[in-house]
C-alpha cells in the first residue's frame, strides 16, 4: 500500500490488525523517522480512533507512551500517526523461550507499574492489561 497521509507520512507495510482497524509501518517524509500508522474506516460502526488520539494527547510526555504525531481523516479512513515503539512484552517473552530471569521480571514489573501508575494519575483506567498491549 503506497499512500501518503497528511502530506507528511508514507505508509510502508502492514504490521498488525485487530478489531480497531489496521496498523502500518510508516515513515515521516520530512525526516525519515519510522512511525506507526493506525487506520480505521470512517464508516466503522463503533469508531474508537478519535477517542484513542485524545487519550494519547492527555498522556503525552509519559515514559513508554507514544507521541501523537498526527490525527485526521484521509479519504475513507480515520488516521492516527504515533511513535513506533519496540516489541510487545509477549513478543519479548517468546523471543526468550518463554522464560525470564528474576532480574528481568523485576525490571519489567517496575516499568509496567510505573506506566500504569502514570495512566491512573491522569484519571484513566486501562481495562485491557496484557503482555500484547505493553510495548517495551
Amino acid at each position: 500500500m503506497e499512500r501518503i497521509i497528511g502530506d507528511k507520512f508514507k505508509i510502508m507495510r502492514k504490521i498488525g490488525s485487530g478489531s480497531f482497524g489496521e496498523l502500518y509501518l510508516g515513515v515521516n517524509l520530512q525526516n525519515g523517522e519510522e512511525v506507526a500508522i493506525k487506520l480505521e474506516p470512517v464508516r466503522t460502526r463503533h469508531p474508537q480512533l478519535h477517542y484513542e488520539s485524545k487519550i494519547y494527547s492527555l498522556l503525552q510526555g509519559g515514559t513508554g507512551i507514544p507521541s501523537l504525531k498526527w490525527f485526521g481523516v484521509d479519504k475513507d479512513y480515520n488516521v492516527m500517526v504515533i511513535d513506533l515503539l519496540g516489541p510487545s512484552l509477549e513478543d519479548l517473552f517468546n523471543y526468550c523461550n518463554r522464560k525470564f530471569s528474576l532480574k528481568t521480571v523485576l525490571m519489567l514489573a517496575d516499568q509496567l507499574i510505573n506506566r500504569v501508575e502514570y495512566i491512573h494519575n491522569r484519571g484513566l483506567l486501562h481495562r485491557d492489561i496484557k503482555p500484547d498491549n505493553f510495548l517495551m
